[in-house]
């Protein structure tokens, strides 16, 4: 069974900045992105008290980046836990399948930028913890 390491991955996107500002590239399939990008939204206007996510996903593989402001990203395998603080545009959170994600703690001029590796389909969401730990468990087993 995979670590929780082995699912998750901290990426730098390089800056082309110059005196006119910041300029980040981000390029998919095999060169920032490990996926083909399928799906892209964002999520704003969220208080530093709400809890966003709260699911996991059996095919989907995300990218996420604080484009503006900051949050935190708590993952799970069920057996580990880690918290990433995205802080940077040039700053991602790669997530592989079947890692439980919530993000939190919104700074008021957060803009969560979410890139996916698939178009939407709920049924492939898990979205309740007790059934995602049974799920995984039947994995190991």
């Amino acid at each position: 069974m995979e670590t929780l390491k082995e699912q998750y991955k901290i990426l730098e996107f390089p800056d082309f900045g110059d005196e006119r500002g910041n300029l980040v590239v981000i390029e998919g399939e095999d060169f920032d992105i490990p996926f083909d990008i399928k799906r892209v939204f964002y999520i704003y206007g969220s208080d530093a008290e709400v809890i966003r996510g709260r699911h996991a996903n059996r095919r989907t593989q995300f990218v996420l980046i604080n484009v503006a402001g900051k949050s935190k990203v708590r993952v799970t395998n069920g057996r580990e836990n880690a918290i990433v603080e995205l802080n940077r545009p040039r700053m991602g959170l790669y997530l592989d399948t079947m890692v439980w994600k919530d993000m939190y703690d919104f700074s008021p001029d957060s803009i969560l930028l979410v890139l996916c590796s698939e178009h939407y389909d709920g049924s492939e969401y898990i979205r309740d913890y007790d059934a995602y730990l049974k799920e995984m468990q039947a994995k190991e087993n």
